[in-house]
């Protein structure tokens, strides 16, 4: 009995035991989960709570997406509003690769059906692949006709990964004629993005795809791109836009109106007819260019949208070099045309007087030398002052002085006339010429092993006095510093771009033509030269052939620069030597002699003598004064464009508001309707 009864009391024992632990492992379960409840809520009141904006941001921006819409680009157009650079919207075929279901060949080949894509658009395509990523839209054939468009975005449900996009695209109305001062726009490049990145202006190039690559293009170009514009949309789990919720429109960029008048542009374009070379033509008054012309010239066109390989390798290995902007790039020994400065620095310095005369003999020596250096006369001219010298173009007279006078005093007298320095003009990438000075050559053969090639020797004067030697300029720098001369010292910096037009502020600013700077040289000295080059024109002088009948003053110079050194004795014979090997002809001039409102320069690449440059000058001042200035011609009466050119162009924003009294009427009021705010801005500067 005893025996049963402990047996029974073990046994509850147990079982209490095993209750005790239930309740406890119950109980760890039940604190587990209230401490794991606890957790949840408090992630929940933290995610609720103190997170609550942070992911109703992101889950907007989710749900939410930015369109970039990008701005439409500026106008470029003349002094009278005739519009050289437009714009155009026209659609445009392109391709996803990222999103194309099997080849894209295959594509390519069924899209045929419906779109004529030429070679020419297959290798532009190809090029571009390699350039963009597989997720951008690569264009496959710019500026769908009508017809194809409406013909493929019928079966656009097909082919996955195609889009029929509208674009706005780039026209220059007048493409050889303004190809070397509009310059072009182009796709954005990898160095252009970095470019971009550097100077923090990615944001405002959001949903562009061009940007300006040369010439008025590309130095304006932060005034000519404007300001992008956006879309706010909501989006479905898809991607598919369920609807816009906000528009902020894009700011279109500025209107740049040029000094020039296309006219006198086109006039100078034909004086030049088929011949390599430049023409450029400035106002003295105030720096403004009125022609502006390197030829031979190309289209510009044919880089908007990316030019083909056969077409890049015919331009750029061209002989005749038509992708270099001779006005600003082509660097030439300027010949006699030199001789009007040289002069200047003789008078200035004291080394001669304006009645000191010497002997200009057929052919001078250094003292001491038996090498003969001879006048382009052969007989010479007996004696000269420098009045004559410079009217019959004396070779001797200049010899003999300028080795006299030296490099060291001449320099600084010729370099405030420009020379050797860029005029400061708003295109990028302008030479700045070769002005030889001591210092000039150590620089520029600091390389040679030999020291003496390193110094300057007085005998490399003589033919740097008669703008020969080591002397090289742009026809540019040559028209700036006649205007400066002609202009009496008063020296302006040459422009192209007179006014900016900025829609969306309906403001004008105008580029003030304020002198740069004035040239600290006697009056009757420039007096003097100015009359000695207006004999120039007259009997004796050496383009006196233009000077007949002349209805209004001119002065001028001619130049023939060689290019090939002839040995000593022999005769030049143009016929017996290669065309890029003969002489260039060179004419500066100016007009009226009294107030100069047109300074010219003229240079005919391998053109010879420079008398056969003068006719041009001639006949530009005639259209510039007589005709142009004189009303003769009707303010429309410029030529068609190029026929291959789109016709279609949107009109220029007109922009009204409160009247304003600008100092000067502009252009912009009168063809535009616009009226606001005139600002002015120094320099050509943008």
């Amino acid at each position: 009995m005893d025996n049963n009864l402990y047996q029974y009391t073990g046994h509850d024992h147990d079982v209490a035991s095993r209750q005790r632990d239930f309740v406890l492992r119950l109980a760890l379960a039940f604190a587990l989960m209230v401490i794991l409840f606890a957790v949840l809520l408090g992630r929940f009141v933290y995610l609720q709570v103190f997170k609550h904006h942070e992911y109703v941001a992101q889950a907007n921006t989710n749900r939410i997406s930015l369109v970039p819409t990008p701005p439409i680009r500026g106008e470029i157009v003349d002094a009278n509003g005739v519009v050289l650079a437009s714009n155009y919207p026209a659609y445009s075929l392109e391709i996803v690769p990222g999103e194309i279901e099997g080849k894209i060949d295959d594509t390519i080949e069924a899209l045929r059906a419906y779109v004529d894509i030429t070679a020419s658009d297959l290798k532009r395509f190809k090029k571009f692949r390699t350039e963009y990523r597989s997720f951008e839209n690569i264009p496959l054939k710019l500026k769908l006709q009508p017809d194809e468009a409406a013909r493929l975005s019928a079966q656009l449900y097909r082919f996955k990964g195609v889009e029929i996009n509208a674009r706005t695209f780039r026209n220059y109305r007048y493409p050889e004629l303004t190809a070397h001062f509009l310059g072009y726009i182009g796709r954005i490049s990898d160095r252009d993005q970095q470019k971009l990145e550097e100077e923090d202006l990615v944001s405002l190039y959001r949903g562009s795809t061009h940007i300006g690559k040369s010439g008025l293009e590309s130095f304006y170009e932060r005034q000519l791109h404007g300001a992008p514009g956006y879309q706010e949309v909501e989006k479905d789990a898809y991607g598919h836009v369920v609807r816009v919720l906000k528009t902020v429109p894009a700011k279109t960029g500025q209107t740049l109106r040029l000094a020039m008048d296309i006219r006198l542009q086109q006039e100078a374009d034909r004086l030049m007819n088929g011949r390599r070379g430049a023409i450029v033509a400035l106002n003295p008054q105030t720096g403004g260019v009125l022609a502006f012309v390197s030829k031979p010239s190309f289209d510009p066109n044919l880089f908007i949208d990316g030019i083909d390989s056969d077409t890049w390798k015919a331009l750029n290995e061209d002989w005749q070099r038509p992708l270099i902007n001779r006005v600003t790039q082509g660097l030439y020994p300027p010949g006699s045309t030199f001789k009007p400065f040289m002069g200047m620095a003789l008078l200035e310095s004291g080394k001669i007087t304006q009645t000191t005369v010497v002997p200009a003999p057929g052919a001078w020596s250094i003292p001491g030398s038996r090498h003969l250096f001879r006048d382009s006369v052969r007989r010479g001219h007996g004696s000269a002052n420098l009045s004559k010298a410079i009217q019959v173009s004396s070779d001797t007279f200049f010899y003999r002085l300028g080795y006299e006078l030296g490099i060291d005093k001449t320099d600084p007298y010729l370099a405030e006339f420009g020379l050797g320095s860029p005029t400061g003009i708003d295109l990028p990438n302008e030479y700045k010429g070769i002005l030889p000075s001591r210092e000039w050559k150590a620089k520029r053969f600091a390389k040679s092993k030999d020291p003496k090639a390193r110094e300057w020797h007085p005998s490399e004067m003589v033919s740097v006095s008669i703008g020969q030697g080591y002397n090289a300029y742009t026809p540019l720098q040559m028209a700036h510093a006649t205007a400066s001369l002609a202009n009496d010292g008063v020296v302006y910096r040459p422009h192209l771009v007179k006014e900016l037009l900025d829609h969306e502020r309906r403001e004008i600013t105008l580029i003030d033509p304020k002198p740069e700077r004035s040239i600290p040289f006697k009056q009757s000295n420039f007096e003097y030269v100015k009359q000695a080059m207006a004999k120039v024109l007259q009997p004796g002088g050496t383009a006196y052939r233009i000077g007949q009948g002349l209805p209004y003053t001119m002065g001028g110079k001619t130049g023939t620069a060689q290019v090939v050194q002839i040995k000593q004795g022999a005769r030049y014979n143009a016929a017996a030597l290669a065309e890029q090997h003969r002489d260039h002809a060179w004419f500066i001039s100016f007009a009226p002699v009294e107030k100069p409102q047109i300074a010219i320069a003229v240079l005919l690449e391998n053109g010879g003598w420079g008398a056969s440059a003068a006719p041009l000058a001639r006949s530009l001042t005639d259209y510039y004064l007589l005709t142009l200035k004189a009303g003769q011609a009707p303010a429309g009466a410029v030529q068609a464009a190029d026929a291959s050119a789109p016709q279609q162009e949107n009109t220029p924003q007109t922009v009204t508001g409160a009247p304003a009294s600008p100092p000067a009427a502009s252009v912009f009021q009168q063809a535009y309707g616009v009226a606001g705010n005139v600002q002015t801005a120094s320099g050509a500067a943008p």
